[in-house]
């Protein structure tokens, strides 16, 4: 019998991606962000969640995506990590699904890059693969890029 995972899903840069449903903490709206002077161009800034503050992390720039447009607002994923929650910015937010582990594969040699390292691997979907992303190395390579 197969174990199955839930995964919450979201889209960047046309990609899907997923994260497991156990790491998220919270999904919102885009939030105001104060600014982090000094830091790597991956840190966005902060924000005030509920009285706690988050550090959050331009998705597409730690990917090594093209930057969102300046008129598009970025959905926040809140993840919790080994350091406390940090908030992942996004295009747009899917759904949960969940899938079984039995059609998991190793990324597809098409992954390329920093994304490599930070993709697990993908599930093939009818329409599109749903890619799951790493959010420790995401989170923590991170961390290490800020400090050098």
């Amino acid at each position: 019998m197969s174990q199955t995972k839930q995964f919450c899903t979201f889209f960047l840069n046309g990609l899907f991606f997923g994260v497991e449903v156990l790491n998220v903490q919270e999904v919102l709206r885009h939030q105001p962000m104060t600014r982090v002077p000094l830091s790597s161009g991956t840190v966005r800034g902060l924000i005030n969640l509920r009285g706690q503050i988050v550090t959050a992390l331009d998705l597409r720039q730690r990917l090594e995506l093209p930057a969102r447009g300046a008129d598009e607002q970025p959905m926040n994923v809140v993840v919790r990590t080994a350091d406390g929650a940090v908030s992942l910015l996004v295009d747009e937010i899917g759904d949960v699904v969940e899938m079984s582990d039995d059609i998991f594969e190793r990324p597809p040699e098409t992954v390329t890059g920093v994304a490599r390292e930070l993709v697990l691997g993908v599930y093939k979907m009818k329409e599109r693969l749903l890619l799951i992303l790493d959010t420790e190395k995401t989170v923590s390579l991170t961390s290490a890029l800020k400090s050098d």
